[in-house]
């Protein structure tokens, strides 16, 4: 049961952080949801698990992380299609 939680909080956060660069459109659930695992990762790696938590996640650390890599995945993304 912790692993369907971890995936719906992944997909929240993921969803989110989307919604704060603008670019969740083009992202569907499976996007969203690794996005928000690895972002939840990166952020609690970098900042800590301090602020609320949910499954396992520190929800704070975890959308800026999430914001983070849409960021710069978005931007590589936009640069290779571009060519």
């Amino acid at each position: 049961m912790g692993l369907i939680w971890s995936l719906i909080v992944g997909a929240i956060i993921g969803a989110i952080a989307g919604a704060i660069t603008n670019r969740g459109a083009a992202m569907g659930w499976i996007a969203n949801i690794v996005a928000g695992l690895i972002g939840a990762w990166i952020g609690q790696g970098l900042l800590g698990t301090w602020g609320p938590s949910l499954a396992g996640m520190a929800l704070i650390p975890s959308i800026i992380g999430a914001v983070i890599l849409v960021l710069i995945v978005s931007l590589v993304v936009g640069r290779t299609s571009k060519k």
